[in-house]
């Protein structure tokens, strides 16, 4: 039996051609800003809400740009269990604050990957890409 996906939404700010990617406390790796969608919440909703918890980004949830959606395995999941990603741009000259659940924040770039869960590894490569990041 396949268990359904998790379901999350993560924001994408880019400067420098690298983007702000975190990690949480006591943890090595590196993943996007984001989180899982809550009921009722849209994708971009929970976007914003995410990077505000999690680096204190104040974004609207009606100013951020999707850029596409990260299908892939789960980290830290049992085999097939997949996580679906929508990520969005967010555009901010704020710096990025790491929250109690945060411990660094990173400025990252597909030199990286190898820090990164298959769902980060993939942001990294589409925003390559897209021409955003080195």
């Amino acid at each position: 039996m396949t268990s359904d996906p998790i379901i999350v939404s993560a924001v994408a700010v880019v400067r420098d051609r690298r983007v702000l990617m975190v990690t949480a406390r006591g943890r090595d790796v590196y993943y996007m800003p984001g989180g899982k969608v809550d009921p009722g919440e849209t994708a971009a909703e929970a976007a914003a809400r995410e990077a505000f918890e999690e680096v204190s980004l104040p974004f609207r949830a009606d100013d951020l740009e999707e850029l596409f959606e990260v299908r892939t395995q789960a980290h830290g999941e049992p085999d097939g269990r997949m996580v679906h990603m929508r990520v969005f741009r967010g555009w901010t000259d704020d710096e990025p604050v790491p929250s109690a659940e945060v411990g660094a924040v990173h400025w990252t770039t597909s030199a990286d990957a190898d820090r990164c869960p298959p769902a980060g590894t993939e942001v990294l490569r589409r925003l390559v890409e897209l021409g955003l990041i080195d």
